[in-house]
């Protein structure tokens, strides 16, 4: 095989499994939050749930990234993909224990709830992407 190719599907490989990741992480995460962010977006057009889902993926996307550029073995991705999931699903926990009535608040459409809850997620992805080290 010519080692474009190979590039090409070693290229696939890393981004299916991180576009699979991603999925993931969506669906666990709108299922556990008390809110039902799609509906509230979509449906609703709700900006407050559009700032806080949105603010949460890329919490999670950017130690997904370095996890990514960083790792040696797709199951050396995958074991730091779970923990920037962990991070996540820990950094949601804290939100929300700072601000109790954060869920009714992005029912509200309060953007200054989905600002708090974006920041938290973002500072816990940033940081949990500089902790990586391999």
């Amino acid at each position: 095989m010519p080692p474009f190719a190979s590039a090409v599907l070693a290229f696939l490989g890393w981004l299916m499994t991180a576009a699979g990741f991603t999925a993931l992480f969506l669906a666990v995460y709108t299922r556990l939050t008390p809110h039902r962010e799609f509906d509230l977006i979509v449906r609703e057009r709700n900006a407050a749930a559009a700032v806080a889902l949105g603010g949460s993926l890329l919490g999670f996307a950017v130690p997904l990234a370095r996890a990514m550029a960083q790792s040696v073995s797709i199951v050396e991705f995958v074991v730091w993909a779970v923990v920037a999931f962990v991070v996540q699903f820990a950094a949601y926990g804290l939100a929300r224990f700072a601000h109790p009535g954060l869920s009714e608040a992005i029912e509200a459409n309060a953007l200054s709830a989905a600002i708090w809850l974006g920041a938290v997620s973002l500072t816990a992805g940033l940081l949990s992407a500089a902790a990586m080290t391999g």
